[in-house]
């Protein structure tokens, strides 16, 4: 067996985890110095003054959540965290939306023959995985 070389596989996590961004921006402004989360603060309506910093997105996607609602919060959570990395100390909520990720699906089958007659029965299901998608612009409002 050929030994595992320690650089091949610290690249190929790398790409891996780099394949599963769950946040992204754009810069439309100026950044400034990156804040705690905690800051953050989400609006749905505009405040009467702010300075543009980015275009985000987040996604819920790769957390263990399960209801709709624990999507929500992660994929907020993760704006937040982008918002605060580029230093906005506000989200002005764009969008969120439900996400297919993926699919789950099973089924069943049996047949019988007997001469010459054949049946065949099967019965299989499937249902989709769903993650939350957020938009916003990280936003700076002065005090």
């Amino acid at each position: 067996m050929a030994p595992v070389h320690r650089p091949a596989v610290a690249i190929a996590l790398g790409l891996l985890l780099a394949g599963c961004a769950t946040s992204s921006h754009v810069l439309v402004g100026t950044a400034r110095a990156p804040i705690s989360p905690d800051q953050v603060k989400v609006y749905l309506q505009p405040p009467p003054r702010y300075e543009e910093i980015a275009t985000i997105d987040a996604t819920s996607r790769g957390s263990l959540t399960i209801t709709s609602q624990q999507n929500m919060d992660k994929a907020i959570a993760r704006l937040k965290q982008e918002a605060a990395r580029l230093g906005a100390n506000g989200i002005l909520l764009q969008g969120v939306e439900d996400q297919q990720s993926g699919s789950i699906g099973t089924g069943v089958g049996n047949s019988t023959f007997n001469g010459n007659t054949a049946i065949g029965t099967s019965l299989g299901g499937s249902f989709g995985i769903y993650n939350k998608a957020a938009k916003g612009l990280a936003i700076y409002v002065a005090p």
